[in-house]
């Protein structure tokens, strides 16, 4: 076993499990809170659910620790930026499109107010 920093088991886990598995899954959740209108604390009350099913990943396919706070807690950041930063990039696309009249998209996580 080669504990890490970031990582319980290895490093190759990490990246599959927690950032392409729940990062994916959770990009997709904020996508979804986003298009609902819904706010980023109930986004986050998601990403907390979302981490304890990433962390029993971890558990039951590659031996790692299931009530581990430390790592369920970098876990937990990690899925949290992937799901704010989904939200961010959907609600730029929904104020753009919405209030057109008013905003322009301004790269893929943001916009700004029209010229007048």
């Amino acid at each position: 076993m080669e504990n890490g920093l970031l990582w319980e088991v290895s490093i190759a886990e990490f990246i599959i499990v927690t950032m392409i598995l729940g990062g994916g899954t959770a990009w997709m959740t904020g996508r979804a809170v986003a298009s609902t209108w819904r706010t980023p604390l109930q986004l986050a009350w998601y990403m907390v659910i979302l981490g304890l099913a990433v962390r029993f990943i971890h558990f039951a396919l590659f031996g790692g620790t299931l009530l581990s706070g430390y790592y369920f807690v970098v876990d937990f950041l990690v899925i949290l930026i992937f799901a704010f930063l989904g939200m961010r990039f959907t609600r730029a696309g929904q104020i753009a499109e919405q209030y057109s009249f008013a905003f322009d998209r301004s790269g893929p996580f943001g916009w700004r107010p029209k010229d007048k």
